[in-house]
């Protein structure tokens, strides 16, 4: 069975993300221990509340650290709702923080004119291409969001967007890692397991949230199997 880390860092509601990956058939496991966190097939950084403390707690309990050895060692991430804004470099909310700079580009609130903030409720979600963790959703696709922030992506790693009041990025995949080289454009490409987030809570999204769920099982499934190939 394919073991999957919930990162336990005291933010986020832990136990609807563990139940869901083990409806879906993976080894779920609510965890701050970075030998479980390393050793996992795949890493799900989940959070509801405020940037600052978050990526506060996520520091002091080194679990930064924890996931750059995951990826390291080839392990996928996915990160959900405020876990995919911690994955970029950076937020303007409360006075602003560093996230953990797996992907370019800054948090900002949510450009919703004339609408409540935050939004809270179904979203549908239009892809902006093919993936695996997509794989059999239809297009666009409905999904539960509670949000008043948003990412600023990088265009390259856009897989799907939503609309409030004005457009926003609602997933993101980074699958083409870099070695820790310089990429065309002159910016470090960062090196590991491939990086994932939705803004939506896939775990409050019904079948479809389901759906993929269990597509994110099955990319740390093979990445499982090619890590042990390659040893």
């Amino acid at each position: 069975m394919t073991r999957v880390a919930v990162l336990d860092y005291g933010m986020g509601n832990l136990r609807s993300v563990e139940k869901a990956l083990e409806h879906v058939g993976a080894e779920a496991e609510i965890t701050r221990d970075h030998d479980r966190i390393t050793n996992a097939a795949g890493v799900v950084l989940p959070g509801v509340g405020a940037f600052p403390k978050a990526i506060e707690a996520v520091r002091a309990l080194e679990l930064d650290h924890a996931i750059a050895g995951a990826r390291a060692g080839g392990v996928p991430v996915l990160g959900v709702c405020l876990g995919l804004q911690l994955l970029f470099e950076s937020s303007s909310e409360l006075g602003g923080g560093e996230g953990l700079g797996l992907l370019q580009g800054s948090v900002e609130p949510l450009d919703a004119p004339g609408l409540k903030v935050p939004q809270i409720g179904w979203n549908e979600v239009a892809w902006s291409r093919e993936s695996r963790l997509t794989r059999g959703l239809p297009d666009p696709c409905a999904f539960y969001h509670v949000h008043s922030f948003a990412v600023g992506a990088d265009e390259r790693d856009v897989l799907g967007t939503a609309e409030y009041g004005s457009p926003f990025v609602s997933a993101v995949e980074r699958t083409q890692l870099g070695t820790g080289t310089q990429s065309d454009t002159g910016d470090s490409e960062p090196s590991g397991g491939e990086v994932f987030g939705v803004q939506f809570h896939p775990e409050k999204s019904g079948p479809s949230g389901l759906a993929l769920l269990g597509n994110f099982v099955g990319i740390c499934a093979e990445a499982e199997v090619a890590g042990g190939l390659a040893a």
